[in-house]
Parts: C-alpha cells; structure tokens; sequence
C-alpha cells in the first residue's frame, strides 16, 4: 500500500512539474510578443533631423 502512495504523490509530482513548465513557456512566448511588438513600434518613429546637416559637426571645446 505504501508504494501506491509513494507512486501517487511521485505522479503528482512530475504532473505539477509538467504545468510549471508548460506555465512559464506561455510567459516567455508572451513576453517574446510584447518584445517584438515593442520594437516594430519603434522602428516607426521618424528619426530626428536638422535642416543643416552640418549642425553640431563641430564642437567649440573652450568655454
């Protein structure tokens, strides 16, 4: 009787191991979504730039 006990909890065991993991694989791919859509919202954003492409080419180092 004791092995059916020790087999069962064994069993209980793996089983909650087994939705652990299958959890934080769902996070992770979440996560993964989340970072991609992230960085496809940033790629859209126009670059900063000057009329004078020669502002700020030179840098005065005495105050």
């Amino acid at each position: 009787m004791e092995l059916q006990g020790a087999s069962t909890s064994g069993m209980s065991d793996v089983s909650a191991t087994l939705r652990s993991a299958k959890l934080a694989k769902s996070q992770q791919e979440q996560e993964g979504k989340a970072a991609l859509q992230l960085l496809d919202s940033a790629s859209d954003v126009p670059k900063a730039s000057s009329a004078n492409p020669s502002l700020g080419s030179t840098i005065d180092t005495f105050a």
